[in-house]
């Protein structure tokens, strides 16, 4: 079976426009959390991470464009526009395109909205994405609750395994806006303070807002310093319910499970986990109990949500990136926030970032519906 790689990739954040700018702040354990006041997305402070508008307005215009896009386009597309740009790459008929979010441009439904409401309809995302950068595929929009820029890593892997592509851009991106935030806040699990994943007292989640990229590919001569190779990667399904995910942790058991089998490693073989860690009470204990079962309850682990905030369907995909970045500096990155373990099975939270030698890493999401998704990464040869 041939190889296939995550290399060049693109981070729009509440740190910056790259990659380079998120981890240098991740590994100074600096948060892009701060909490705000918008009347127009909630009544009440919010604790969120958002790229600045001027920056990314500035940023965008650079690009030169034809029309008008939306926020959520204009950080796909800045990112992409970087990832592309890094990699040099034509874009031929064996070149894909896929997006995963969760709700898309959510916001064109909102009152003085200048967009027409048909932007928001998943499929005309992706044509403005498809048509900006002159993609010979339609892009393939995946939206399957939190695991979808994991679920995005593993299908770009299988359609090049099996001849489709060879080489897949992969973008995730997601907004925060009142209809997310209303949401969050009817199920009261959003925090006002920074949240603290796995922590005993951890008051809940916070939404933040990112545009991420990668490219997935077979050439090796496209490898970049920090670049991975997909050893492994499934996914399971709870079928538990809408908003909880199995007490047990079944489906995240699996998905662990599978993706070690796939990847010939054993659980010690793994150096780290890039945990999913929402800081809701649900879901951190639901992970334990997972982690636990698949002899991984002494591996080291972060969530990177103290950092970013839950940024959605994009989450999977930017804490890949921000994993392959600390393989590549042989660093495990701090779980921020977190102090006093929460929950009832053993966890081996990294409460201080250290230097030491890495070679592989798991990459868990869970979301809604109970879907789980793992992937395992190995530093690429090159």
């Amino acid at each position: 079976m041939s190889a296939i790689y995550l290399s060049h990739n693109n981070i729009v954040s509440g740190y910056g426009l790259d990659s380079a700018v998120a981890v240098e702040n991740i590994r100074a354990e600096k948060t892009a959390l701060k909490v705000v006041s918008d009347n127009n997305i909630l009544p009440v402070p919010i604790c969120t991470s958002r790229p600045d508008a001027g920056i990314l307005n500035d940023a965008f215009e650079g690009l030169r464009t034809k029309e008008d896009h939306t926020r959520l386009e204009q950080l796909l597309l800045l990112s992409i526009s970087k990832t592309l740009h890094a990699a040099q790459l034509p874009i031929t008929q064996k070149v894909g395109l896929i997006i995963s979010t969760t709700k898309g441009n959510i916001d064109v439904l909102e009152p003085q909205n200048p967009f027409s409401e048909k932007r928001a309809y998943l499929g005309a995302l992706g044509y403005k994405i498809k048509t900006f950068f002159g993609f010979q595929n339609d892009a393939i929009v995946l939206s399957n609750a939190c695991v979808s820029g994991v679920l995005a890593i593993a299908v770009a892997k299988r359609l090049i395994l099996q001849g489709t592509y060879d080489h897949v851009v992969v973008a995730g991106g997601d907004l925060v806006t009142k209809f997310i935030l209303s949401g969050f806040h009817a199920f009261q699990a959003l925090s006002n303070a920074p949240c603290r994943p796995y922590d005993q007292h951890r008051t809940g989640i916070n939404i933040g807002e990112v545009g991420a990229s990668v490219l997935v590919t077979k050439d090796t001569a496209l490898l970049t310093e920090e670049a991975v190779t997909v050893l492994g990667e499934a996914s399971c399904n709870d079928a538990n319910h809408i908003s909880g995910p199995s007490r047990t942790g079944e489906g995240l058991y699996r998905s662990i499970r599978s993706a070690l089998d796939q990847s010939g490693l054993r659980p010690e073989e793994i150096d780290s986990i890039s945990a999913h860690g929402t800081a809701t009470p649900f879901n951190d204990e639901m992970e334990a109990i997972a982690f636990n079962r698949a002899a991984l309850g002494e591996t080291p682990l972060n969530s990177l949500k103290g950092y970013f905030g839950h940024t959605l369907g994009a989450s999977g995909l930017l804490e890949t990136i921000v994993g392959m970045h600390a393989l590549a500096q042989n660093t495990l990155f701090a779980s921020k926030g977190f102090q006093e373990l929460g929950v009832s099975q053993p966890l081996h939270i990294i409460t201080e970032t250290v230097k030491r030698p890495m070679r592989t890493f798991l990459k868990t999401a869970s979301g809604f519906g109970g879907c789980n998704t793992a992937a395992v990464f190995q530093k690429a040869d090159r």
